[in-house]
């Protein structure tokens, strides 16, 4: 992470946002070391420093680093918005990236995750899409949880999913959250955690 050093906090500041050109309401910054001087004089301040985009460009260089070292190329594009990055990948051999049932896509997802999270000392939440698995992921089990749900619904019994990654179970929480009747809890540790589409009779419109 890039460096600033300058006679106060407020300079140092300004130089930071001058060098990625955004606002310093953009920054996020760690101040690294302060100095007073002899009185006054030769006092100075050094920050650690960082907007949004320095995640995208780490995210990408991190990436493109990777698919180098294993020989493959590979396109990549990071965009963010309300601090979520998505990462987009097309390579050579997509269905190797993907791994069977996503598991390979959902670990380079998770190295990512910690890298950037390690890099600016913050929880990075990230989620890397290779055209258009994710979607397509997404819908699948969305479709096969709603006929799941509309069984809870009739039998008033509960029913359990297969361990999936937290964003499809994220997306399915979403998809069922207006179905009368039914709600969803997360049980389980690490990779064996799954969704309960519970019966609630107190939930309906």
């Amino acid at each position: 992470m890039k460096t600033y050093t300058a006679k106060n906090l407020d300079e140092a500041l300004k130089a930071a946002a001058e060098d990625k050109n955004v606002m310093i309401s953009d920054l996020t910054y760690t101040v690294v070391e302060e100095s007073n001087g002899f009185l006054g004089i030769g006092s100075k301040t050094t920050i650690s420093a960082y907007c949004k985009k320095d995640i995208c460009v780490f995210m990408k260089e991190y990436l493109q680093k990777y698919f180098n070292g294993i020989g493959m190329q590979a396109d990549v594009e990071v965009s963010e918005e309300n601090d979520f990055y998505k990462v987009t990948l097309d390579a050579e051999n997509n269905a190797i990236l993907i791994g069977k049932n996503g598991q390979t896509l959902q670990s380079i997802n998770n190295v990512l995750r910690s890298a950037a999270s390690g890099e600016f000392k913050r929880r990075v939440r990230v989620l890397i899409d290779i055209n258009g698995y994710k979607e397509e992921k997404y819908e699948k089990v969305c479709a096969l949880a709603k006929r799941i749900a509309r069984t809870v619904q009739r039998s008033r019994t509960d029913a359990v999913l297969d361990p999936m990654p937290a964003d499809e179970r994220k997306a399915i929480h979403n998809c069922l959250s207006d179905m009368n009747y039914v709600s969803t809890v997360s049980e389980g540790e690490g990779s064996e955690r799954r969704l309960k589409i519970v019966y609630n009779p107190d939930k309906h419109k």
